[in-house]
Parts: structure tokens; C-alpha cells; sequence
């Protein structure tokens, strides 16, 4: 059976795909693949998924290797083998607030969907903060009277600015990460290690 790799749709996708082409891959079974949520290229066979499905899609062996953003392991923590890091896919966490709004000495809130980077980012800090969870569209928070602020991941930071919020500081740094399922690391090693090999060394480069 062909290796299989779970490939986090969206941004991560396109920029995995490029670095893919760049190894001497054939990705063209991947960038015309439509709709479809499963491809096979003539080497491996290809998941689409969302980030933190793809980790869950390598600890149960679904998939034997997966291309995740490092926030969502930092969020989820899976149960698999963090293998290495990838050259794209850098973002920062940060909390960003309401250009010109003070913060107040009272209790804080705080939208995020990454409640568990934030409630370990504030305990770190011994502030107390009330976490609300929101799955999309955090900045939508503050404007809406919501929430305080928001801790979320910022890559260049349009985003932000055209909604009118500010960095008011950032704390964690991610890039994507090669992922592996234990026992298919084990048991498959000989079909799994020259492509881990090979994005090992152009990482090195």
C-alpha cells in the first residue's frame, strides 16, 4: 500500500504543494483534483482535511504522515510524532486588542480558539482572564463588545489593522510541521524514510 499524507487544506495546502513541486514531485493529480478529498499520485495516496483533523487522522493510523500548522499541536497536542519543521507556514500567536483601547485592572476576556495556548500564555503571566471560544472571526469580538481581546495566530497582520485592532504583544512563533503516525514510523519505515529524508534535507539547505 501506497504511504498516506494528510495535507491541511486551504493556505498550508498551496504552500505545501509548491514546496512538494520544488523535491521534483508530481503534483499535478493534486492541483487538479476539484473537490475531491482523496487523490493517489503514482508514489502516495493524498487526505484533504482541516488542520486538527489531519492530526487525528495520523494518530489513529488513518494516515501515516500529515502536514499541520505547529499551532494546532501546540493547541491539541496529538499523540504523534512531531518530526520536524517546514519551511513555510511561519505565523506568530499574538494578543491584539482595540487600537487605543486601555486595559482595565478588572477581569479580562478573551476570545481565542486556541483556549488552551491562552489560558497557559495568561496562567504564565498570573493574570486572570475569562476565555471565550470562537471557531472563526475572532477580531469580530472586540468590536462587538464581546471580549477585551484576542489571542490569535497573525501572519502579516492585514487582517487585523483593517479591522481596527492593534498587537499588543506576541509570544509564540510556528512554521508547519511534519507529522507521523508511531506505529507507521515503525512498521513502515522503509517506504516512510526517503521522503521524510527528503524534506529533511531541503529543510537543512
Amino acid at each position: 500500500m501506497k504511504p498516506v499524507i494528510a495535507l491541511t487544506k486551504g493556505r498550508l495546502e498551496k504552500q505545501f504543494l509548491s514546496f512538494f513541486a520544488s523535491l521534483g514531485y508530481d503534483i499535478d493529480p493534486l492541483t487538479e483534483k476539484g473537490r475531491k478529498l482523496r487523490v493517489e499520485t503514482d508514489e502516495f495516496a493524498f487526505i484533504f482535511a482541516k488542520g486538527p483533523d489531519v492530526t487525528t487522522y495520523v494518530q489513529y493510523g488513518i494516515a501515516d504522515l500529515g502536514i499541520v500548522g505547529g499551532d494546532i499541536l501546540a493547541e491539541i497536542q496529538p499523540d504523534v510524532y512531531d518530526l520536524l519543521p517546514l519551511p513555510f507556514g511561519q505565523c506568530r500567536m499574538a494578543v491584539a486588542t482595540e487600537k487605543g483601547k486601555s486595559w482595565s485592572n478588572q477581569k479580562k476576556y478573551i476570545a481565542s480558539k486556541y483556549t488552551a495556548i491562552t489560558k497557559a500564555f495568561f496562567k504564565d503571566k498570573g493574570e486572570s482572564v475569562e476565555i471565550i471560544k470562537l471557531e472563526g472571526s475572532v477580531e469580530l469580538a472586540p468590536i462587538l463588545g464581546l471580549a477585551d481581546a484576542i489571542v490569535d495566530i497573525v501572519e502579516t497582520g492585514t487582517t487585523l489593522k483593517e479591522n481596527g485592532l492593534v498587537i499588543d504583544e506576541e509570544f509564540m512563533e510556528f512554521s508547519a510541521r511534519l507529522i507521523a503516525n508511531r506505529s507507521s514510523l515503525k512498521i513502515k519505515r522503509k517506504q516512510l524514510n526517503p521522503i521524510i529524508e527528503k524534506l529533511q534535507q531541503k529543510e537543512n539547505e
